[in-house]
């Protein structure tokens, strides 16, 4: 009896390594390290200045204190300003991805979408057509045929 060999540890990884999902999930990682510069710079350079011109531009010195004394390594601070500059943070980033990104993708999309879907409209409205006149010329031949019978 022949035994099936097992694919060795090697076979196995270099398999694993020519599915798509690795080279796409690479692709992934480094357009959205790329992507990732491209956000910061435009909260860094454009929504801190303009939250800074309202507020403050670092949250991260606001804090409250639970102890009696606020001084030295006995006091017990939280810092509430870092937690609220972080969430602000996520929520601009959040923003800019969404409104300068993927609402724009979206629409391009379903634009892209809707014409996908006029053509085959069109094309089935076509194939519609020469269906129907394929038809009538079939029930023309019918009737011709028909009517040199009913000389003869």
């Amino acid at each position: 009896m022949s035994e099936k060999k097992e694919p060795s540890v090697w076979q196995d990884f270099k398999a694993f390594l020519m599915r798509g999902n690795v080279v796409d999930l690479a692709v992934a990682v480094v357009i959205g390290a790329a992507f990732t510069n491209i956000v910061n710079a435009v909260v860094k350079g454009i929504i801190n200045p303009v939250v800074g011109a309202i507020g403050t531009k670092n949250l991260d010195h606001y804090s409250s204190c639970l102890s009696s004394t606020c001084e030295g390594e006995q006091s017990i601070q939280i810092l509430w300003g870092s937690v609220l500059g972080a969430a602000l943070s996520f929520v601009i980033t959040a923003a800019v991805v969404y409104f300068l990104m993927v609402l724009p993708m979206a629409k391009y999309l379903a634009r892209q979408e809707a014409r996908r879907k006029a053509k085959e409209d069109t094309q089935e409205v076509l194939e519609v057509t020469e269906l129907e006149v394929l038809k009538e010329i079939r029930d023309a031949l019918v009737a011709q045929r028909g009517s040199g019978h009913d000389r003869q």
